[in-house]
């Protein structure tokens, strides 16, 4: 190469950012509103579901979610978009995680980290030192996010998955209660 060739091409580390905006969306507690689910959200919630999972769930299983007495749920929002949610039951001595799941445009930016943050944040309010979920075998990033919070494999149960029969991964994190 001459001189001039290297001269045409300006050195990145001379010439500054001309944005100071932070590139792409990452999920934080200041750009995300969480509250429970309505009625209302089926429709958003049902994009999501069916965009997140090969057997999605039904709209009517999330109408009777809505019922069931021990059921809880909180929703991820972006400028009033949902973007994510997580359902599980609180019982009395235990958290059981039944779903999560994040839009496809916002996924990887934190958002379901989030959402499990709140449930384990419930689970201290109320003493319950234990949160346990199923997985499948095969879902290996959802595995990755899990073991990354604390949750740890702790059985399998064969043949969960009714549509084709699929193992599912037992994972479960003891909390530690302060006081």
């Amino acid at each position: 190469m001459i001189d001039s060739e290297t001269k045409t091409k300006p050195d990145p580390i001379e010439k500054p950012q001309d944005d100071d905006r932070a590139c792409g969306f990452f999920a934080s507690a200041e750009n995300l509103r969480f509250r429970p689910m309505t009625i209302a959200d089926i429709d958003e919630i049902m994009v999501i579901e069916r965009s997140s999972y090969r057997f999605p769930w039904s709209q009517g299983f999330f109408l009777q979610e809505l019922q069931v007495a021990c059921a809880r749920s909180i929703l991820a929002e972006v400028d009033g978009k949902i973007v994510g949610f997580i359902l599980y039951w609180l019982l009395p001595d235990m958290i059981d995680i039944h779903n999560v799941a994040t839009h496809v445009d916002y996924r990887r930016h934190g958002i379901a980290r989030l959402l499990l943050a709140q449930v384990l944040a419930q689970a201290a309010i109320q003493s319950i030192s234990r949160v346990t979920l199923e997985v499948r075998k095969s879902n290996l990033p959802a595995q990755k996010l899990y073991e990354s919070i604390g949750f740890l494999t702790t059985g399998v149960r064969k043949g969960y998955y009714s549509d084709n029969r699929e193992d599912a991964l037992v994972m479960t994190l003891e909390v530690v209660l302060n006081g």
